[in-house]
């Protein structure tokens, strides 16, 4: 096994990625780079990574700031609960350890959003510790190399992978083996079409000798998304439209919407149809049809999204509407939203 790290090393050495997050040991920098990358792409995740560090220097930059403008910041990464997990564990780093980043596993595993790919990926680029890190990349590596027909998603796969990811590792440099193995599954043992020509462990790589590069890793689950309609209802009064924030735990939680009808059909909207929905709602006597969208669509892991976007004029308030908050139309845009109305606002709304 040794041998192995040694060539994914030389590997690394010559072909590694110019990555910011890569040129320091600092646990907060690694941390924070850790989580945006969690889910995303490294070409989607730099700009925000180089961002949130310009903004929050430090943890306790961090850590004191809004969580609405942390949203704000977020927004368009996805995935919304790691902003969430981010700020807490940035308030539990400041406040219960004084700013400094825990150097041992096991503590790393103890805060939010922390798992072991996350702490081990801490623990060996920031200090060193012999920890494997084992994500989608280096399921694949493994997989690969040794001709591993275990699905990955598998308790008894997990643990076997486990095992020959530590058993691969090279404990004297940890961080620089992990950086390499993962460099290599993302730029090389790629999931589509893997560069096998120049791989330096070609020569004794299970899945290219018995043609099985294209079926491995193999995932015993398989993945079914749900689809949903949402239609969201602009309440305009003036110069204002009502607003509010999702705090249910379900998508977008911590981000903010319009009055949302969460349909499970589709629905046919004109002025009639929508004076009787929002009479029966919220008791409104009339209303002025301004705008109905198009259908937007967003796919999420689990879930297709469906959205149009009813927009109507209002001559007051609407009493019953205690919660949310009116928001000025020039300044809605400062407001963290779901990319899906992102989406609606540089389409469609007439600012």
């Amino acid at each position: 096994m040794k041998e192995i790290a040694q060539h994914l090393i030389a590997w690394y050495h010559q072909n590694k990625r110019d990555l910011p997050w890569r040129n320091t040991q600092d646990p907060y920098k690694i941390w924070l780079s850790e989580i945006i990358l969690q889910q995303t792409r490294v070409e989607q995740g730099t700009p925000y990574y180089l961002h949130f560090i310009e903004t929050y220097p430090t943890v306790f930059d961090l850590a004191n700031a809004k969580d609405e403008t942390v949203f704000k910041l977020w927004e368009g990464l996805g995935y919304y609960n790691r902003c969430r997990n981010l700020l807490a564990t940035a308030k539990i780093i400041a406040t219960n350890f004084k700013g400094v980043f825990p150097n041992d596993y096991e503590t790393l595993l103890t805060l939010k959003g922390v798992g072991p790919y996350t702490a081990a990926a801490i623990a060996s680029f920031a200090f060193n510790a012999p920890y494997a890190v084992l994500d989608g990349n280096v399921f694949r590596v493994i997989a690969r190399y040794e001709g591993i027909d275990i699905p990955t998603d598998t308790t008894v796969g997990k643990k076997i992978f486990e095992e020959r990811a530590a058993a691969m590792l090279d404990k004297k440099r940890a961080g620089l083996y992990n950086q390499a193995i993962m460099d290599f599954g993302a730029t090389v043992c790629k999931p589509m079409a893997p560069h096998c020509n120049a791989c330096p462990l070609q020569k004794t790589c299970v899945a290219h000798a018995t043609a099985q590069v294209n079926q491995l890793p193999i995932k015993e689950k398989q993945l079914i998304k749900t689809e949903r309609r949402f239609y969201y209802f602009l309440l305009q009064v003036k110069d204002e439209i009502w607003v509010t924030e999702r705090k249910h735990k379900d998508i977008w939680q911590g981000l903010f919407e319009f009055y949302l009808l969460d349909a499970g059909k589709k629905m046919l909207w004109n002025e009639v149809a929508a004076q009787q929905f929002l009479k029966e709602q919220l008791g409104l006597s009339s209303i002025k049809l301004l705008h109905r969208s198009s259908e937007i669509k967003q796919t999420l892991t689990h879930q297709i999204i469906t959205a149009q976007f009813i927009r109507v004029s209002l001559s007051k308030k609407p009493a019953s509407l205690t919660a949310g908050k009116w928001q000025k139309i020039s300044k809605l845009k400062a407001l963290p939203f779901p990319k899906l109305i992102h989406q609606y606002f540089s389409e469609t709304f007439i600012w």
